[in-house]
């Protein structure tokens, strides 16, 4: 009788010292503070929003991948005078375009706003990793010829720098923050949605849509940008009579989703380098049986992580926020696809919406059940970290409101504006760095080694020595 009374006050010693254990917050709240400066979008005069010169020049120029891995890509444009054509000329050298692609062209009407000419068209066949691919676009009127670098072929040791930028919107902070990434550099941008912010102006103004589009150009058309769809690209408003959710957003940004067999331009996945990255979407049906929620099913089943070991999940609302701002929106999503993320070991999960920044630990939340009451998340070696980096500046401002005490998952935080740059090395380190606007351009805030979930699963990257300035 006395060992078994001595057995139970072992376990209950053990288990409280467990418990203790995963409730102990080693994270940091930053002590930085932001300069406090209005929040409002650039004018309509402004010299980033200049629309190119020549009669119906090509405007908002802006490429995307055209296939699941790289070997198309997908250029688009506006024309405003009248439609034109809709080619696009192509090749390695600027006078010596010897390849041909015809796209389309689309309108659409929002309320009392009728668009420009959209264009979109793909160039196939291209030789993957060619720096200074030239594309031309605009025959018949005024041409204008950019370039972009095709990605390298897919393969577990090719490294790749992955821009991080989310929630951008069009203010001077926003111009501050293209400006710090095209500083930093990048292969390439994951953006985890909200882009223009045409929906916080009187009925929806479209026209900082066209703003956006000129003001972005100066990266987007020269490397591709992967998007996620945010609650601002809905633009539903039905007291407007607009019904039809993302229609500004699909007529002028698609998406290879037809490559990675989704049904819809909201989710998908595309393969960079070492790196199979798969979009969600916050705002589009999720729940068991739904389209979507079946085509992750069949995704993460076909990643093939030895030809690209980097698995990356992006969705506009973050499963894991410890900011009162959008707190537990992405519960819902977290709830459904946390235990596929864990299961197949993806390495990270990005999301914007809440307009700060914030890395966690890998922890994972899945041990609940409708009994034991075990509904705390915990460190987990087999699950994402998770990265907020919804601060790209727009006009709604910080998210300055955390919640305190600092939870034991959140490893740093901080409500200012930035980007970030994930550096794959090879199959199993990549070098994460985030920036904040208000250092030098080349200043890292918050950096860590990351270490690959399939060829180091038990190696605890959670915690280095040094991670935050």
């Amino acid at each position: 009788m006395a060992m078994c009374s001595t057995i139970v006050v072992v376990v209950v010693l053990v288990a409280t010292a467990t418990a203790a254990e995963e409730t102990r917050c080693p994270g940091t709240t930053s002590s930085f503070r932001r300069k406090q400066a209005a929040m409002e979008d650039m004018p309509m005069d402004a010299d980033v929003f200049a629309v190119p010169p020549g009669p119906n020049a090509p405007q908002q120029v802006h490429i995307t991948l055209g296939d699941h891995a790289g070997t198309a890509m997908t250029v688009s444009w506006v024309t405003t005078e009248e439609a034109g054509n809709s080619t696009v000329l192509y090749g390695r050298a600027m006078d010596k375009l010897d390849m041909a692609a015809e796209g389309t062209h689309t309108r659409y009407k929002y309320y009392n706003y009728t668009s420009g000419f959209i264009h979109h068209c793909t160039l196939t066949n291209l030789e993957m990793c060619i720096r200074d691919s030239y594309y031309a676009m605009g025959f018949g009127h005024t041409v204008r010829t950019l370039w972009f670098t095709t990605p390298p072929r897919p393969g577990p040791d090719v490294p790749f720098r992955l821009g991080l930028i989310g929630d951008l919107g069009q203010t001077f902070h926003s111009n501050d923050t293209l400006t710090h990434y095209e500083a930093t550099g990048g292969d390439a941008v994951l953006f985890m949605g909200d882009l223009s912010y045409a929906d916080k102006h009187p009925l929806h103004d479209n026209n900082r849509w066209d703003t956006w589009g000129r003001f972005s150009e100066r990266s987007v058309a020269y490397q591709p940008w992967i998007w996620v769809t945010g609650n601002h690209e809905v633009d539903y408003a039905p007291e407007l009579g607009e019904t039809k959710p993302f229609k500004p957003f699909t007529h002028r940004y698609p998406t290879p989703h037809l490559a990675s067999d989704s049904p819809e331009p909201y989710w998908y996945s595309v393969k960079l380098a070492s790196a199979h990255i798969i979009v969600l979407s916050s705002y589009s049906a999720f729940a068991k049986y739904t389209p979507q929620y079946k085509w992750l099913e069949a995704e993460l089943a076909s990643v093939n992580r030895s030809e690209t070991p980097w698995l990356i999940m992006a969705s506009h609302s973050p499963w894991y926020n410890s900011n009162n701002f959008h707190y537990m929106e992405g519960e819902p999503m977290r709830v459904q696809f946390e235990q596929m993320a864990v299961d197949v070991r993806v390495d990270l999960v990005f999301s914007g919406h809440v307009h700060a920044y914030e890395r966690s630990f890998r922890v994972s939340n899945i041990r609940y059940n409708i009994t034991d009451g075990q509904c705390t998340p915990v460190r987990d070696r087999r699950a994402p970290v998770y990265i907020t980096i919804g601060d790209g500046g727009n006009i709604e401002g910080p998210a300055d409101e955390m919640t305190h005490p600092q939870p034991a998952y959140s490893a740093f935080r901080e409500d200012s504006f930035g980007h970030a740059v994930l550096d794959i090395k090879n199959r199993t380190h990549a070098y994460y760095a985030w920036y904040r606007n208000d250092d030098g351009a080349k200043v890292a805030a918050d950096t860590v080694w990351f270490t690959n979930r399939f060829h180091m699963p038990n190696h605890d990257d959670s915690t280095p020595k040094k991670r935050h300035y």
